[in-house]
């Protein structure tokens, strides 16, 4: 996802997006969702969020490109 769509998701929750990384505001639209800031935390490919969003992003964010 890019920047542009993820400020657009962000705006919704009432964020403001100036100067935040992309993992930082992802992890703060997670927290105001009411989910976990996990964002590009997977260990060795494993994530069980299988419906997440942001999965394919947070994936490849923590190195590892494995999405099943």
């Amino acid at each position: 996802m890019n920047m542009q769509e993820i400020r657009g998701i962000a705006k919704n929750f009432g964020i403001k997006t100036s100067r935040m990384t992309k993992a930082n505001l992802i992890k703060t639209i997670q927290l105001s969702e009411g989910n976990f800031d996990c964002f590009a935390s997977a260990v060795d490919g494993e994530c069980d969020q299988s419906g997440c969003i942001w999965r394919e992003d947070c994936l490849t964010m923590s190195g590892n490109s494995k999405t099943q």
